[in-house]
């Protein structure tokens, strides 16, 4: 815009160059008007007027005060600079000339809307929010179903102070961006009425496959979409000719619409028509596609995009485009290996290919290679394995490891999603269908098949897939970014996100992810792959410096490759048949009728027989963070079952010169009922504790986690009441003592559900799978900036309350 700098300005009249007055999101309205694409009227209130607000008040240079000497990694420092700055901003007057602009835009847009007083949705637009190179946004506040002129101001006023959330602040100050050049102008639009809501995508968001619009959708407001809280609806349309070509109706359980009571959101639970009823219809979803293909092409760009429909107008005028931004994660990270998985499994459909057995989809990806059936890791035939073969076994243990490294794929008769075989998939990145029952006997060594681990099939020949041309050109264009510069591209959560990791080796695949440091990292692999023998058996040879060098050097490679987020390093937790598979192991380890509850984690290593070995470890430890430099190595430990055997591992530890302090902290295995039952008391020895959601629920619940006939009844399940009860009993009373609570078991790289839970529960951070990170990070930060706004409108709540009760 051209001339003075306005106030205020209707939304019509900006465009897309004037970011630093209207924000990205104001700019990015206008400029959509522009396109002829619909969006609900309103108009922004200018970075200009919330400039002139904090200089008049005086409120820059107090401000500026408190931020000068602040550090930012000091959490309570942080929140504490955040909460004064926030209570000075909404305690300061607004200047009478921004108020009074801002009431006379809000009556005229209820004159043009023909509501005296028209709902409106009140919404952050910082000026370096929603653009491609800077893509955070979401971490300032938005306000919905605001009613009346002095609400509207109020709410400007809380946008303004939402510039300094403690999130908000840690970010400027992590990329160096000046917090007084960072300016806030606030959207604010009627608000639409949804009786159906989403977001669409001109590229497939999880191939990024740019043929095709992706839309998702769900009954009323979507936030229920964005935050998870269902699953929507999908709908696959051609761009080329608009048509439908993938269809996905989903059991859509609520509906988050608006209250007219509370003057807030609520939760309406659907009734069973309604749920499984499509939110869209045909000429809907085709509606929005043209809408996406206007608005992708007047950008140029590929676009994520929000949208609703008014049930108060009549179609085809009640669909309104409420946001888009730049689509940055395709445009931006470097591919990974099943970028194009959903498009890969739609072309073996395609192609007819012969279905020779089905399973649970472990690890997702498509590969193609011979198969070779092998039932025992030692034998000829298992020497004859080579790089791009696709492994065929009955179910896999440690042993099998340097198999897997060479696999293109892994299909086993036995086994589920915890199972070792799929653990390890997901981790090397390669596709893998387990519990098919019978593959070692339908599928013949020799025979080419071709392994979907996002579908659980294999087929029998070469199903060729076409990789997309855009998922190309998106890992050509990030193969030149830093995996920093990568890494910052994603919302910053204030759970923080930990990724779990075994295999040294694959630390290079992974660096470039957005994690905030390895949660779990399971030495077995460097016991199997990197030693081979059984320590007690190097010790008895005189070659236990050849033990405690090679399992240093595979824990700095990744320790070193991260530094310096953390990496928790769990000591070995192999079960006696596990350890009887490594070299020289059979003169040491018992057999048992029930490995999985026997001699293994925190009870071998105050045992006489194995002590010696455990200290192995511990000089392993104590060499990579003393002699090595790496003090970003902590420990953990495996399988606890009582207090005293920790206070007996912890005074081996102290005996080798390894004592918790202040950069070095032990955390402990929550898998066991009885640590969640003894929570204080354990909270007393160490400084965390992660949940092992998988023996967690097997022993709660009483169920074999290997068994498949169990499992297919529904009973090993991690969102069972009484586990989630348990881990609540857990982070409360951890929490009380001041002890971080993480969690690495399988459920949240599986359940989003359980994510919510257990950021609802105030969990401290979440370790996933590696392909898990990125939709972790995501829904993570949607689920922490929707619980903020509930708290939010609950105190609001409580203070008019207050303030009626004191008028009384």
């Amino acid at each position: 815009m051209a001339g003075q700098r306005p106030l205020v300005v209707w939304i019509e009249e900006l465009r897309a160059n004037d970011v630093e007055l209207a924000g990205g999101k104001g700019a990015n309205l206008g400029e959509l008007v522009s396109a002829g694409v619909p969006v609900p009227p309103g108009f922004v209130v200018t970075t200009e007027a919330y400039k002139k607000f904090i200089e008049s008040t005086g409120l820059r240079d107090k401000i500026k005060s408190i931020l000068e000497n602040l550090d930012v990694n000091d959490t309570r420092a942080l929140e504490e600079a955040s909460r004064k700055i926030r209570e000075m901003i909404m305690a300061a007057e607004m200047p009478r000339e921004i108020a009074e602009v801002v009431k006379s835009y809000y009556i005229e847009l209820g004159k043009r809307v023909g509501i005296e007083e028209p709902l409106v949705a009140v919404r952050s637009s910082a000026s370096a929010e929603d653009l491609p190179e800077a893509s955070f946004a979401g971490q300032q506040d938005t306000y919905l179903n605001v009613k009346g002129a002095n609400q509207v101001v109020e709410k400007v006023k809380a946008c303004w102070a939402s510039l300094f959330t403690a999130r908000a602040i840690f970010y400027r100050a992590q990329h160096g961006i000046d917090h007084f050049k960072t300016a806030m102008a606030v959207v604010v639009q009627k608000m639409v009425n949804a009786r159906s809501a989403g977001v669409m995508f001109t590229l497939h968001p999880v191939t990024g496959d740019t043929s095709v619009i992706v839309i998702e959708s769900s009954w009323g407001l979507g936030e229920a979409v964005v935050a998870g809280k269902v699953t929507p609806d999908e709908f696959v349309v051609d761009k080329k000719t608009l048509e439908i070509v993938d269809k996905k109706i989903s059991r859509k359980e609520i509906m988050i619409t608006y209250d007219p009571e509370t003057g807030g959101t609520v939760e309406v639970k659907l009734p069973e028509d309604k749920a499984t009823e499509p939110s869209l219809s045909d000429d809907e979803v085709k509606a929005l596609a043209r809408y996406g293909l206007m608005i992708e092409k007047h950008y140029n760009h590929p676009m994520d995009i929000e949208w609703a429909i008014d049930k108060d107008i009549q179609p085809p005028n009640n669909i309104f485009i409420v946001q888009a931004r730049y689509e940055t994660v395709w445009s931006r990270r470097k591919a990974e290996a099943g970028e194009a998985r959903e498009a890969e499994a739609k072309a073996a459909e395609e192609t007819g290919g012969r279905v020779l057995v089905r399973g649970l989809p472990a690890s997702p990806g498509v590969a193609t290679g011979v198969a070779r059936v092998i039932l025992d890791p030692h034998s000829p035939e298992a020497q004859e394995f080579r790089e791009g073969d696709v492994l065929v076994t009955r179910m896999t243990d440690p042993d099998w490891v340097p198999l897997m490294k060479k696999a293109a794929a892994i299909v086993t008769d036995e086994g589920g999603m915890t199972s070792h075989a799929a653990i390890v998939s997901r981790e090397l990145g390669i596709p893998a269908v387990v519990g098919t029952g019978n593959a070692t006997k339908v599928i013949k060594t020799g025979t080419l098949v071709t392994v979907d681990g996002s579908r659980g099939v294999v087929y029998e020949g070469r199903v060729e897939i076409s990789r997309s041309k855009a998922g190309e050109e998106a890992a050509a264009a990030a193969a030149a970014i830093d995996p920093e510069t990568l890494r910052n591209l994603y919302p910053v959560t204030g759970t923080k996100i930990y990724m779990n990791l075994g295999e040294p080796d694959v630390i290079d695949k992974y660096v470039h992810l957005p994690f905030d440091g390895i949660g779990l990292m399971r030495i077995e692999f460097i016991l199997t792959d990197w030693i081979g023998y059984h320590p007690l058996y190097l010790i008895e040879t005189g070659k236990a410096d050849f033990f405690v060098d090679r399992l240093a050097e595979g824990i700095a490679k990744v320790a070193s490759a991260i530094y310096p987020r953390p990496v928790v390093v769990r000591f070995s937790d192999f079960k006696t048949n596990e350890y009887r598979g490594l070299k020289g192991g059979e003169k040491y380890e018992p057999e048992e009728r029930n490995p999985m509850l026997g001699w293994r984690g925190v009870s071998r290593y105050i045992h006489p027989a194995y002590e010696k070995a455990f200290r192995l470890e511990v000089r392993a430890i104590k060499k990579v963070r003393d002699e090595m430099g790496l003090k970003n190595v902590w420990v953990m430990l495996p399988f606890v079952r009582t207090t005293w055997e920790v206070e007996k591992v912890l005074e081996i530890m102290a005996d080798e010169g390894l004592q918790r302090g202040k950069d070095f902290k032990v955390w402990i295995m929550a898998e066991v009922p009885s640590v969640v039952l003894l929570a204080d008391e354990f909270s007393k020895l160490v400084d965390g504790f992660s949940i092992g959601s998988n023996d967690l629920t097997q022993l709660v619940l009483g169920v074999d986690r290997d068994s498949q006939l169990l499992a297919g009844m529904g009973y090993f399940d991690e969102r069972d009441p009484a586990v989630l009860r348990a881990i609540k009993m857990l982070i409360d009373a951890a929490h009380r003592h001041g002890r971080t609570v993480s969690i690495c078991g399988q459920a949240p790289s599986v359940y989003p559900e359980v994510v919510e839970f257990l950021v609802a529960s105030g969990i401290d951070s979440i370790s996933v799978n590696p392909d898990a990170v990125i939709p972790t990070r995501r829904l993570v930060a949607s689920i922490e900036r929707r619980l903020m706004m509930r708290r939010l409108e609950e105190v609001e709540k409580a203070l008019r309350e207050l303030k009626g009760g004191m008028e009384l």
